[in-house]
């Protein structure tokens, strides 16, 4: 049976393939690809959509597997209409469709510290569903309040109690779709911010594959926290040591490889379809579980349908060869 949308003042397209606006550049079509006008267009459009429709809000795909059967939903992507940034006194409110980096910079030149912000990949809706954060930051430690749309279209204010913020992740309500998150932050000199932030890129730079088709970190690191970037951390319980004792450092599969310059992330080398970049994740869930015992968690989201045959749980592959 043909699915009928309601009318939009915004782009509804159907059977639109994802593949283009993914940091990865893998994955089938969505049902429906939906780009609302602004808020209002949002809110009409997801109160009058078939309650058994699912929806998926989805930023610019920077932490995101889109799998090769693509999405039975209609996925959500916000664009002009919510990319906006006031700043009140110590508080910054940015749309959902801002990019961090973009937040990070503006909120220094009117000096506020928002400088983690500045080499997490993505846009601020994906920063607050995942509580984002390096150099010891999260967005928890900022967070004031957000607005979210609700998959009947009711527009709601969600607090910290009400996210429930953990390490890469929160309790965000199925169907809901945030539109703006407002910070809070220390004052700073907005030079020395600056100076900060192009010392975090240089540091980032030198160390990741920022050049490559890559979504950040594959995984979640064990020691349930993000490198903080001072003298005394730690990298013993961090997923690129524990894949790097594995042997995994530039280990692939297909087109998808684990980078030989950050062990802990999964790059395209060109060709890879969504199921390589899967199950290499899956097989390096599983040697490092073989290997040290540790159950590594994926960070990237992965969403949608196989197309073949799903991929195998690496960690549950891994139990039964123990056992």
């Amino acid at each position: 049976m043909t699915q009928t949308y309601p009318e939009t003042r915004g782009k509804l397209t159907e059977n639109r393939a994802l593949a283009d606006l993914t940091w990865l550049r893998v994955g089938g079509p969505a049902d429906a690809l939906f780009q609302p006008a602004d808020l209002e267009d949002l809110q009409s459009f997801l109160a009058a959509l078939d309650p058994s429709v699912a929806v998926f809000p989805m930023g610019v795909g920077s932490n995101l597997i889109v799998r090769d059967g693509g999405i039975r939903a209609v996925v959500i992507r916000m664009g002009r209409g919510f990319n906006g940034i006031e700043i009140e006194g110590n508080r910054v409110t940015a749309g959902v469709a801002m990019l961090d980096a973009h937040v990070a910079r503006k909120a220094a030149e009117a000096g506020l510290d928002l400088t983690f912000l500045r080499t997490i990949p993505g846009a601020i809706g994906g920063a607050v569903r995942m509580n984002a954060g390096c150099y010891g930051s999260y967005v928890a430690d900022h967070f004031v309040s957000a607005k979210a749309v609700t998959r009947a279209g009711e527009l709601v204010t969600l607090t910290a109690e009400d996210l429930n913020f953990q390490y890469r992740q929160t309790d965000l309500p199925e169907g809901y779709v945030i539109v703006e998150a407002t910070f809070e932050a220390e004052r700073g000199d907005p030079a020395e911010l600056e100076a900060r932030m192009a010392d975090q890129l240089a540091r980032r730079d030198a160390s990741q594959p920022t050049k490559e088709r890559s979504a950040g970190s594959t995984f979640r690191n064990p020691a349930g926290f993000s490198s903080t970037g001072k003298a005394d951390d730690v990298h013993d319980l961090k997923a690129w040591k524990v894949i790097d004792d594995a042997g995994l450092r530039g280990f692939s599969i297909g087109g998808a490889q684990m980078s030989e310059m950050h062990s802990n992330f999964m790059i395209n080398m060109g060709e890879a379809t969504a199921h390589d970049l899967e199950l290499l994740g899956e097989t390096v869930r599983k040697k490092v579980f073989q290997n040290a015992g540790l159950a590594l968690q994926w960070e990237i989201k992965r969403i949608g349908e196989f197309s073949g045959d799903p991929i195998p749980d690496g960690l549950a592959e891994a139990q039964i060869s123990e056992a």
